[in-house]
């Protein structure tokens, strides 16, 4: 794993940390007796005499909070970098559909991942009913490469939502590049603190900053950075359409969340390692995948680009039962969707359809529970739930 945790930026003259980032990101310049975070602005409309200038004049257009919170995951995602335009969204899902509908045309061929996050077959089925012809390749061994010609838009996944490949951004964008072809990294599983997209090459990195960012199960949203200032405009144009916007209140939460990112993706990280370890030990337990174990298929490629593995863990058990009675044995892991809290998540993902995966295959989620607590439980639940 890369170890380049300090930067240079704005946010002090020399070398800036991942945590002094994160507690700093996004404040406004202080003011003497005003809070060092801005309340929520709660407006639909705003003072408008005369003529349309300044930033704020309609709610669906512009927020204030909206806007510190955009500068605090641009600095993030792509530190030192003015030139990087952040826009935030209503979710995850808002984001991914504000760049694809928003870049791609009818006639154009967008190459998609096969193992990616479950909600894009139906995005798929929409982009192909407007006309769009859509590939799809497996994230692993860098397959997409195969299917590039000619498309006006990459796809990437790294690492991927459930099974965890990771495949070489860099090399990809490079590919994509030479001949045209625009590049967006979905960054939810990795975080800015694991890895940027931007600086590996891509023109949009994208994330539902409702998993790990954001990290307490209590909000979602969905943002987009991007270098180009013209495609960044057409996927403000997108948002302004569709009106797929943050509330306020949902926007501060997450910049307040923001300042704990680095606590919680250090400590979730390095207990998700624990786990993997501790699951390996296990004759029941197989297919594990998690980037930071050097004995992971994706490690290589992953320690070159990620400053830090993720908090996900993924692993089959033999049948669905199995995995059903392991999941109602555990006390300190949730049955819950989503990833990144807080609070240990696990679940079954057969059951929702949308996956190629086993039917004893179980995504878990690792919060910041003690890891000896956690993996305690975890070892509990698999004693208990075998036949």
């Amino acid at each position: 794993m890369s170890d380049a945790t300090v930067d240079e930026g704005p946010v002090g003259e020399g070398p800036v940390g991942d945590g002094t980032r994160a507690v700093r990101a996004g404040l406004p310049e202080p003011v003497k007796h005003e809070p060092t975070l801005p309340g929520p602005v709660f407006a639909a409309h705003f003072h408008l005499p005369g003529e349309v200038t300044g930033p704020y004049s309609y709610g669906r257009d512009d927020n204030p909070t909206w806007t510190l919170l955009e500068n605090a995951i641009g600095e993030l995602e792509a530190p030192g970098r003015p030139d990087v335009e952040t826009l935030v969204f209503a979710s995850g899902m808002a984001a991914i559909s504000a760049v694809l509908f928003s870049q791609l045309r009818a006639g154009d061929a967008v190459v998609l991942p096969s193992d990616g996050y479950q909600a894009l077959p139906l995005v798929r089925a929409q982009l192909e009913a407007y006309g769009v012809e859509v590939r799809t390749a497996p994230t692993g061994g860098d397959a997409q490469l195969a299917a590039l010609e000619g498309a006006r838009l990459l796809w990437i996944e790294s690492p991927s939502n459930p099974g965890l490949d990771v495949c070489d951004i860099r090399r990809l964008a490079v590919a994509a590049h030479a001949q045209g072809t625009l590049v967006a990294v979905d960054n939810t599983l990795a975080t800015p603190l694991g890895q940027r997209p931007l600086a590996l090459g891509a023109d949009f990195t994208v994330a539902s900053g409702t998993k790990q960012l954001t990290g307490h199960g209590d909000v979602l949203l969905g943002y987009v950075a991007g270098r180009d200032a013209g495609a960044m405009a057409a996927v403000r144009r997108w948002r302004k359409i569709v009106g797929a916007i943050p509330g306020p209140m949902e926007a501060w939460l997450a910049h307040r969340s923001i300042a704990t990112i680095q606590l919680r993706v250090d400590r979730q990280n390095a207990t998700a390692l624990t786990v993997a370890e501790a699951l390996r030990q296990r004759t029941e337990v197989t297919s594990l995948r998690y980037p930071g174990l050097p004995d992971d298929p994706a490690h290589k490629i992953a320690s070159r680009q990620m400053r830090r593995y993720g908090c996900v863990v993924s692993f089959t058990l033999p049948t669905r039962a199995r995995a059903e009675r392991f999941l109602a044995a555990l006390r300190l892991v949730e049955d819950a969707t989503s990833f990144g809290g807080v609070r240990s998540t696990a679940e079954r993902r057969g059951r929702w359809g949308g996956d190629a995966v086993p039917e004893g295959f179980v995504r878990m989620s690792v919060g910041a529970e003690d890891p000896e607590d956690l993996v305690a439980d975890i070892l509990r639940a698999l004693d208990e739930s075998a036949e």
